[in-house]
């Protein structure tokens, strides 16, 4: 596979967890339609091992998300600027602190968003709390199973 299609499938999997973090859009499928796409134009054994670790990945966090209470972020005033900082914060946490990190990094920068917008520390607590309560913690557990085939596809091309 040549340069440029693995940038246009790196650019798929952006799309992919920038997705996730929209309400309507299927990141989770974004991303798991975009390692298919590699895996079928590089048939290597490492690329279907990617491949069946991030189907099953992708089926366990929907199974975790049915069990999570369901998206009603908008309706507790979670505001887009939370989700943008939240969605970053997990982006860098993720490789700042290797893997686990995306899971501080998305409270710290939801907690950062509400901090800005409120001014007042127990404020922003609160307005964090309602939110993960509201649903974040099923846009978490997205986002982080995204970020793990990410961070698995990433992996393969570079050591693969």
């Amino acid at each position: 596979m040549g340069v440029w299609e693995l940038l246009l499938v790196g650019l798929v999997i952006l799309l992919g967890l920038c997705g996730v973090m929209v309400p309507g859009v299927p990141g989770s499928w974004l991303v798991w339609a975009a390692v298919l796409w590699w895996a079928l134009k590089d048939p290597q054994p490492v690329a279907w091992a990617v491949l069946v670790g991030a189907t099953v990945a992708l089926f366990l966090s929907q199974v975790v998300r049915w069990a999570l209470p369901p998206r009603r972020l908008r309706v507790d005033g979670t505001t887009r600027r939370m989700a943008v900082y939240a969605g970053a914060g997990a982006f860098l946490g993720f490789f700042l602190l290797p893997v686990f990190g995306a899971i501080p990094g998305f409270l710290a920068g939801g907690y950062l968003a509400e901090r800005l917008r409120l001014g007042r520390s127990d404020a922003a607590r609160a307005s964090l709390r309602t939110a993960m309560r509201a649903g974040g913690s099923s846009v978490l557990a997205e986002l982080f199973t995204c970020l793990l085939v990410m961070g698995a596809w990433l992996g393969a091309v570079l050591w693969g």
